[in-house]
């Protein structure tokens, strides 16, 4: 697929929204009205599309956000770096309160094109990538924001040790989590916790109360 199909597909399959929590951005989402919202895991398949995390404002990156915006402090003249970004809630909200530098990164080519649409949407400069950076020192990073990465096991067997790692060298490790099912129960404390409306289509009730962690150095 092509980044001009990609971006044809982006436009097709959503609209232009703003997530419950953070009315002053908007992204790219999936919606009742849009096909995207529909597709089963097994029409995503035969046309070769992942998941498409990207088109939704996820509860955990919605509250990151939102603290953010409420606190420019936390962000302002910071390197800051949007881990499995998505659609770049988080890393826009960055951008609009002042961040030095904002990088955005998911595996997912499609999640990279979705960042750059968004970004330009809201008029602001995010660096987005779709290369695996987990296990990198990030030295030139001061600050990482991750929402709603605890979803699998294995995934979270594999960033955990990273994150605290990070967090030894320094660095702010921030994570958004609704109550996943391998978000850790130890290593981590809470920062802010905020009530997020959810659709009944992705999750299991219309709002989920969700925490912002702060990863504690092993």
């Amino acid at each position: 697929m092509t980044v001009g199909d990609m971006v044809g597909l982006i436009r097709d399959q959503t609209r232009p929204e703003s997530a419950p929590l953070t009315p002053e951005l908007k992204m790219h989402m999936a919606s009742a009205i849009t096909p995207l919202w529909r597709a089963t895991e097994a029409t995503l398949e035969k046309t070769g599309m992942p998941p498409p995390y990207w088109a939704f404002a996820w509860p955990g990156s919605q509250a990151i956000a939102r603290l953010v915006l409420d606190s420019p402090a936390l962000v302002r003249g910071r390197r800051v770096l949007d881990f499995a970004a998505g659609g770049g809630l988080i890393a826009m909200a960055c951008a609009r309160m002042g961040a030095a530098r904002v990088i955005a990164v998911d595996i997912d080519p499609i999640a990279e094109v979705a960042l750059a649409l968004n970004a330009k949407l809201n008029r602001l400069a995010i660096q987005t990538s779709h290369h695996d950076i987990v296990g990198q020192a990030l030295r030139e990073i001061d600050l990482v924001l991750a929402g709603d990465v605890f979803y699998e096991r294995a995934l979270a067997q594999r960033i955990l040790p990273w994150f605290h790692q990070l967090a030894k060298a320094g660095k702010t490790v921030l994570v958004g989590d609704p109550g996943r099912a391998y978000l850790p129960s130890t290593g981590i404390e809470p920062i802010a916790t905020y009530t997020v409306p959810t659709s009944m289509e992705l999750e299991d009730r219309e709002t989920k109360d969700t925490t912002v962690w702060k990863v504690l150095a092993d």
